[in-house]
């Protein structure tokens, strides 16, 4: 059950560097309503892994982003 995403998360996201992927791709999966555990499912990161990419806290890594623009690219159809 997905509980949509916390006014701090979206906050967080929109105050951050939106030329990171993680945070695109953060903008992009709250745009879309995806639940960042789907997100971290699909990818076999954990949920803070995720939430991390958000917010411009970490990046992804190599392997996470190449799958991340492929997820990206089928959101953004």
């Amino acid at each position: 059950m997905s509980y949509g995403y916390s006014l701090k998360l979206i906050e967080l996201n929109k105050a951050s560097d939106k030329k990171l992927l993680g945070v695109y791709f953060g903008a992009v999966c709250i745009k879309n309503d995806v639940p960042v555990a789907e997100v971290a499912q699909k990818l076999k990161v954990s949920r803070q892994a995720v939430y991390n990419w958000f917010t411009g806290v970490s990046n992804p890594s190599v392997q996470a982003a190449a799958s991340i623009e492929k997820l990206i690219a089928k959101l953004e159809q």
